[in-house]
C-alpha cells in the first residue's frame, strides 16, 4: 500500500506503529495520536512469525494503534531484492491477522542515519547494538508521518 493508500485509510486521528523488519529483529517506534512525531519503542528478537505477528499485535492493543508503516529496503538503485519480497511477504501474512492499514516507506540509509544519530549523541557501542532497530523505525516513521503531514494539507 502507498503512503497516499495507507494515509486515506486512516481514521483522521490515532497513532500509528513504524518497523524496521529485519531477519533477526523488528524495530519497533510509535507515534503521538495527532501523528507529529515518532518515538523510538522496543526492539522485538523474531523467532518465527506466529510469535513475531503476536508481539506485534500484543503492542497494537495495547496502544490502540490504528495503522502499520514498513520500512522497505529497496536498493540505493530503487529496485526491489530480496529483502523487499520477505518484508511484503511479512506483511501479507500480516495483514491476515489484522484489518489495520499497512504501508510501505522507502527505508534505504534509515539505519545509516540511526547510527549517526547514535554516534553523535556518544551511545556506546554495546548500547547501540541494543537499540539501533528501533532508533531505525523511528526514522522510518518520522519520515512517513511527514509525508502524510503534506498530504493533509
Amino acid at each position: 500500500m502507498t503512503i497516499e493508500t495507507f494515509f486515506n485509510a486512516l481514521p483522521p486521528h490515532g497513532a500509528i506503529a513504524g518497523l524496521d523488519f529485519g531477519d533477526k529483529t523488528i524495530g519497533v517506534a510509535v507515534s503521538d495520536l495527532f501523528r507529529n512525531v515518532a518515538t523510538p519503542l522496543q526492539t522485538i528478537r523474531r523467532t518465527k512469525f506466529t510469535v513475531d505477528a503476536e508481539a506485534l499485535l500484543a503492542i497494537v492493543r495495547q496502544r490502540q494503534l490504528v495503522g502499520l508503516i514498513l520500512g522497505l529496503p529497496l536498493n540505493m538503485d530503487g529496485s526491489e531484492g530480496p529483502r523487499v519480497q520477505k518484508t511484503r511477504a511479512f506483511a501479507r501474512n500480516l495483514s491476515r491477522l489484522t484489518d489495520l492499514p499497512i504501508g510501505f516507506w522507502d527505508e534505504r540509509l534509515s539505519t545509516v542515519a540511526a547510527e549517526r544519530a547514535l554516534l553523535e549523541a556518544d551511545t556506546s557501542r554495546r548500547r547501540r547494538a541494543e537499540v539501533i532497530d528501533h532508533v531505525a523505525a523511528g526514522y522510518i516513521l518520522q519520515g512517513a508521518l511527514d509525508r502524510m503531514a503534506y498530504l493533509a494539507r
